[in-house]
Order: structure tokens, then C-alpha cells, then sequence
């Protein structure tokens, strides 16, 4: 299958202050993210950006799920804000501050190893720097959390998600760079191939990739 263009995201950019035209710079970004090609395994979708973090904002979400109605199991879910203040932030040390943050289900045994946090991590510093973005002032958390679920509540006994937080500053208008490297990222927490690598079946035969 290849990859398709997102969809839902053609309308003027989100605005606090609906009388101020959105700045070329802040236009110009979000046409960066709506032209982005997205791997078909990854559902992305406008939603409402916060209004009282900066004059202009535009956000995303994104989720990764297998199977289909009813046998349909999310394995991770994912935002993607921009933040863009003309004036410039001084804790941003620029002007468009970029903030994620994704929710997945992981492998039990990679958890369990003392440095997941700090491969987690790295699968985003690594992502930025591959896609070229134009990224600095970076900082946030990993988090890993285990359940085991009792008596009649539904689901798997046990399971085990990662939550990524985490926000940097651009340093130019190439968000479409930003929003790849951070649907890789939640790609890698939800246990996604490579893109154009298909996995094994139980029998040895190669799966369906689309």
C-alpha cells in the first residue's frame, strides 16, 4: 500500500486572536505538515489546538491499530502540537516551540530492561537528526508503567505501556521534518517494522504489508 497524504487538515491554521492574520512563517509550517506523506499504518488527523499556550497553535493526532471493527486493537496513540509565538519565548529560545506526546503498548521484556528509558528516548533524538530537522532546546520524560488486571475486567492480564512526553524548538518552517520524526517515534513504541519491511508469518511466509 503506499503511503497517503493526510487528510482533514486544508483549513486556515488554528488562531487565538482571530482578527491577526497568521504569520508566513506559521502558515508556511502547517503547509509543511498538511503535504507530509504519512505510512499507511498511521491514522493522523486534525483536532483542536489550545488557545492560551501561544497566540498561534496547530495540533494533531495519530493513532497505530491492527485488525479491523470490532477485532480492532489500538496499540498506541499520539499528539502533535505547534506552538508558534511571533515574538518569540525566551524558554523556547525561538519562536515555534513543537510538543508531543504518544501512549503505547510495548513488548513486556524490552520494559523490563534498565535501559529502555534511554532507548525510548533516543528513538526521538535519533528520528529528529534523520529527518532533518531543524531541532534544538529538546527536553522531556519517559515513562513506563505495568498493569495486571483482576477478576472480570476485560483485556489482557498483563500489559505494559511507554508514554512519551516531550517539546522542542524549530529553527525554521520545515514542521513536516518535526511531525515525521515524531510518527517514527510512535511507530517504535507501537511495535511497527521499519517502513517497507514486512514481517514474518507464523508459518514462515511474509505477512500482508498493507
Amino acid at each position: 500500500m503506499e503511503p497517503r497524504s493526510r487528510a482533514g487538515t486544508s483549513e486556515v491554521p488554528d488562531a487565538r486572536v482571530a482578527a491577526e492574520p497568521p504569520p508566513a512563517e506559521f502558515v508556511a509550517g502547517v503547509a509543511a505538515l498538511d503535504a507530509l506523506r504519512v505510512r499507511p499504518e498511521i491514522v493522523v488527523e486534525r483536532i483542536p489546538a489550545p488557545q492560551r499556550l501561544a497566540p498561534f497553535a496547530h495540533a494533531l493526532a495519530a493513532r497505530v491499530a491492527e485488525g479491523e471493527g470490532d477485532d480492532e486493537v489500538e496499540l498506541g496513540v499520539a499528539r502533535f502540537i505547534v506552538l508558534h509565538d511571533p515574538a518569540g519565548h525566551e524558554a523556547w529560545n525561538g519562536t515555534t516551540r513543537c510538543v508531543g506526546y504518544l501512549s503505547a503498548s510495548t513488548d513486556e521484556h524490552m520494559v523490563d530492561d534498565a535501559m529502555f528509558s534511554e532507548v525510548a528516548w533516543s528513538w526521538l533524538t535519533e528520528a529528529l537528526a534523520g529527518s532533518g530537522a531543524a531541532a534544538h532546546t529538546l527536553g522531556g520524560t519517559v515513562t513506563r508503567t505495568a498493569s495486571t488486571r483482576f477478576g472480570d475486567l476485560a483485556g489482557p492480564e498483563h500489559t505494559v505501556d511507554v508514554e512519551i512526553r516531550a517539546s522542542w524548538t524549530s529553527g525554521d518552517a520545515a514542521l513536516d521534518r518535526h511531525l515525521d520524526a515524531w510518527l517514527e517515534v510512535l511507530g517504535n513504541a507501537a511495535g511497527l517494522p521499519p517502513e517497507g519491511v514486512s514481517l514474518l508469518g507464523p508459518s514462515g511466509s511474509v505477512g500482508d504489508g498493507n
